[in-house]
């Protein structure tokens, strides 16, 4: 029986060809020598991963699982890498006659999927079994699978801001830091906070928004967050910071906040979560919390156009399970369905991409004790996951929006000034 080289096997499924140097435990090579970066297959698991999930999923389990070696790039920024790979990671088809070859190349055992790095969550059709899609259970799950990885972590990516949110840049030289705290204070300022006003935070994560309001605006701020780590980290920096008679935050679902009447709701990051279908009950549920006046800013992930797409492979079942993702016109349209006027939508797309890559400069810094905290496996994917996603708002396939709504009065005040003042 003939044998296929398997460097030979894999190029030839992919796109245009291997754009990167690539070897494999067979001996055989293929792809530029001069690229810098050498992908390596050094087992025959790494094969069977790559054969039984052509494309992303593949590589991603071949590379977290250690069978797929990256030389040239750090692991915690591979940006380089994927960059050249970009558009080629889907396979392209195959005939029947070249599956046989295949086969017959590589052997049929190469064909039985080995079991997925622990990392990897359920495929959608699996999750079905902890409840429908988007549910207040199977949310709290999905949520706990991607936030509660470890607050150390986190810190050593994030920084120490905790913001795990498009930042806002100044200029093209400033740091996430601060254009963290831009970031915050832009929300404020759209949304016009004033001292003594009420806040209500959606999805407030490690309570940065609620923290910014109540320190440098004199809000009374309430954030709510189904992450019970979060919340947990938030309440000791609240404490630390002696805000505790101005901010609050609460293990809860959005949807489970009793209180109404507040001058300013806002949502950094929340939207992706709760599933398209879900938008209208959303922003009806938001724009009840408010009083007449009241504003609201949803910050969020959205798509270059308003076609239902679903994520791909490797960011459902590694990232954010269940995320869904949609355009900024179906946003709007779905606020102002719901009784909001929208004032105002802001694309801040490049934004996203720049704290990406100061993402990755901090995986790369804190890397060994990134390792340490979450383990080789769970650090690779968030390398991947970042450098991919910064590509991403590079390329212009997804972008960052920020739409400013308010309640608008029965006789139709909003409490806005003839231009804005943001």
């Amino acid at each position: 029986m003939t044998t296929i080289p398997i460097a030979d096997t894999i190029a030839g499924l992919l796109r245009d060809g291997m754009p990167v140097r690539f070897t494999a435990y067979d001996g055989s090579a293929t792809g530029p020598e001069d690229t810098g970066i050498t992908l390596e297959l050094v087992n025959e698991r790494g094969l069977s991963y790559l054969l039984t999930a052509p494309g992303d999923l593949g590589m991603a389990r071949a590379y977290v699982a250690g069978d797929l070696v990256v030389h040239g790039v750090h692991e915690g920024n591979p940006y380089e890498l994927m960059t050249r790979l970009k558009d080629r990671t889907k396979f392209r088809k195959v005939s029947p006659g070249e599956i046989f070859s295949l086969v017959r190349g590589v052997g049929v055992s190469h064909l039985k999927p080995p079991a997925p790095p622990q990392q990897e969550h359920l495929p959608r059709w699996r999750r079905a079994v902890e409840g429908l899609r988007h549910s207040m259970g199977r949310d709290a799950e999905v949520i706990s699978h991607h936030y509660d990885v470890s607050n150390a972590f986190y810190r050593h990516v994030l920084g120490p801001s905790m913001a795990y949110t498009c930042a806002v840049y100044p200029e093209l030289g400033s740091t996430l830091e601060e254009a963290q705290y831009e970031k915050f204070d832009l929300v404020a300022r759209k949304l016009d906070l004033r001292p003594g006003q009420r806040l209500l935070d959606v999805g407030c994560g490690w309570g940065g928004m609620v923290r910014h309001a109540a320190k440098e605006y004199g809000v009374k701020a309430l954030g709510v967050t189904l992450s019970r780590q979060q919340a947990d980290w938030a309440k000791e920096e609240i404490d630390r910071e002696g805000l505790g008679d101005l901010a609050e935050v609460r293990h809860l679902d959005y949807r489970d906040v009793l209180e109404s009447g507040f001058d300013a709701v806002s949502s950094i990051g929340l939207t992706e979560h709760i599933g398209v279908r879900n938008y209208p009950s959303y922003f009806r549920f938001l724009r009840d919390r408010l009083k007449p006046e009241g504003r609201l800013l949803n910050h969020s992930i959205t798509r270059h156009h308003n076609r239902r797409e679903e994520t791909g492979a490797f960011i459902d079942r590694y990232v954010f399970p269940d995320g869904e993702l949609i355009g900024s016109g179906t946003i709007i349209k779905e606020a102002q369905d719901a009784g909001l006027e929208v004032m105002h939508s802001e694309n801040l797309r490049k934004h996203y991409a720049m704290t990406l890559r100061d993402w990755n400069r901090n995986l790369v810094d804190n890397w060994d004790a990134c390792v340490a905290e979450v383990g080789i496996g769970t650090a690779r994917v968030w390398g991947l996951y970042i450098a991919s996603s910064r590509l991403g708002f590079e390329w212009n396939e997804i972008q960052l929006h920020q739409v400013l709504a308010v309640r608008t009065a029965d006789d139709g005040s909003d409490g806005f000034p003839l231009r804005p003042t943001w």
